[in-house]
């Protein structure tokens, strides 16, 4: 591919020439000749770009005195020439100019997410954790897909969330729900209380710093819990994707049994529920709890069909390692929609592991 500007150039002047020497008198190569600078000056090196600019020079000069041209068509033909090849310079030097600067923001956005969604510890508890997170575009960096593991009191408690946005207010967005998380983790004695209080902190967020979390930017997640022993798997579901537990080769999807709306929508509005909104699920050693957003049920293949852990069959075996489940999910979501994401996808994974004296 590196070769290709140099190749296109080459073509422009090679063309150029031979229209100069073998069309007839009313057509001339110069509109292809001035090309040359043209296709290098946006795509090769400054110095390489000089490089074409001073040969097509030589070359019109060459060619209008091979043809016996007098002197003043020569000198415009070199004027024209040489005019097209400092702009050719000076377009280079705005591309490389703006490279630089697209690489700096980029790097910028890359370090915001960082700071904003840190990977995950390897081991929490009773659990091995793996994560991953895909973009849909390799630009664009921030998204506003989260997750976070952490070690409390009541067990090990983690989330994985989607935020309905894009961009600097996604990451703020992101920011709150993380931030409230991590503290209220350590206090709320149930998972029902740590929702409620991650919808108050969000509220406030709101209240104080503008539309951070609006109508068209809620926050659907997963909030999870295993206990200290890792026996129990608590779960509940503010209206995202719902999880799978992975065992024994297979893959079981755990729907709520108690639908909720979102974090952040409808708070004080709503009574409180007569139902228990959270599912307690079995763990048993070395199985998974496989959390997910919605990045990865709506992908699509050429055909516009979403794709399903489930009925795509390649997660269907044994996984003792978080971070090969995670792997094997990101490759088969990636061969079903051909590399063509349209939607930021985030993996979370853990694993209860087998105590050190069962056999």
């Amino acid at each position: 591919m590196a070769k290709v500007p140099w190749i296109l150039a080459a073509l422009a002047l090679l063309a150029g020439v031979l229209l100069n020497l073998f069309a007839p008198e009313p057509y001339m190569g110069l509109p292809l000749l001035a090309a040359a600078p043209l296709v290098a000056g946006a795509t090769l090196t400054f110095r390489s770009a000089l490089a074409v600019v001073c040969v097509t020079c030589v070359v019109s000069v060459a060619l209008d005195i091979e043809r016996g041209r007098p002197a003043t068509p020569l000198f415009v033909d070199l004027a024209v020439v040489g005019l097209i090849g400092a702009l050719a310079l000076g377009v280079n030097r705005l591309i490389v100019r703006q490279g630089r600067d697209l690489a700096l923001a980029r790097d910028v956005a890359e370090a915001v997410q960082r700071a904003v969604l840190p990977d995950p510890p390897a081991e929490a508890g009773p659990l091995a954790v793996a994560a991953g997170y895909t973009t849909a575009q390799a630009e664009a960096r921030i998204g506003g897909d989260f997750y976070a593991v952490q070690e409390t009191p009541f067990g090990v408690r983690m989330i994985i969330g989607d935020v309905r946005g894009k961009g600097l207010q996604a990451v703020a967005a992101v920011s709150v729900a993380l931030g409230a998380f991590r503290q209220e983790a350590e206090y709320a004695p149930t998972l029902d209380a740590l929702g409620r209080r991650m919808d108050e902190a969000l509220a406030r967020a709101a209240a104080g710093s503008g539309p951070v979390i609006s109508s068209e930017g809620f926050i659907t997640a997963v909030l999870a819990e295993v206990s200290a022993d890792g026996e129990a798997l608590r779960l509940m579901n503010r209206g995202h994707p719902p999880p799978y537990l992975v065992h024994e080769g297979q893959l079981v999807r755990l729907d709520p049994t108690v639908p909720q709306l979102p974090l952040g929508v409808g708070l004080g509005d709503i009574a409180p529920m007569a139902t228990e909104p959270v599912d307690v699920v079995p763990l048993p050693p070395e199985a998974s709890l496989l959390l997910i957003t919605d990045g990865v049920t709506e992908a699509r293949d050429k055909q516009g069909a979403f794709y399903d852990p489930v009925l795509s069959g390649r997660l269907g075996r044994r996984f003792t390692d978080p971070e090969a489940l995670v792997e094997a999910l990101t490759k088969d979501v990636g061969r079903w929609t051909e590399g063509d994401h349209e939607d930021d996808m985030a993996i979370l994974a853990v694993t209860r592991r087998r105590p050190p004296h069962a056999t």
